[in-house]
């Protein structure tokens, strides 16, 4: 397994693996173009003989001092296995604002718990944030160079 930069050639296999990680939370066709071509986006892909496994993408906003980890998603047949952890803080190393900052399912434990095994602390509480009313989590780090 390899982590690589992503790029709109894996469009097809984004699709597909936001569908298999995300169901009803998948994004659509146009917000995956936009974080595949959007400027100043971090994304990398994780490969496993030629196939994406999983991507993590990373939103700067200066404005905020902040990246906001967009999505961050493994192939459910990978998980538990660091795929997640690795593309986290590859995506870190290469963040140059001093802040990250991203949302999760309340109910998503596994997330959660990588989140803070990375060093995430819940900061704020989104209420109803997700298209089914769940709240949504708030995490950050300060990233320490």
């Amino acid at each position: 397994m390899e982590i690589q930069p992503a790029s709109i050639r894996d469009l097809g296999a984004l699709r597909r693996l936001e569908r298999a990680c995300f169901d009803k939370d998948a994004w659509p066709l146009l917000d995956l173009m936009a974080v595949l071509t959007w400027p100043d986006v971090i994304r990398l892909k994780a490969v496993d003989q030629g196939e994406m496994i999983g991507f993590i993408a990373g939103d700067p906003r200066p404005s905020q001092g902040a990246v906001w980890i967009a999505t961050l998603a493994v192939d459910p047949r990978y998980q538990r296995r660091g795929i997640g952890l690795e593309l986290l803080q590859v995506c870190e190393g290469q963040i140059k604002l001093p802040l990250v900052k991203l949302t999760v399912r309340i109910s998503n434990d596994a997330g959660i718990s990588l989140y803070k095994k990375a060093g995430y602390r819940t900061v704020d509480i989104w209420n109803k944030y997700y298209n089914d009313a769940e709240d949504g989590l708030v995490m950050e780090k300060i990233l320490t160079r």
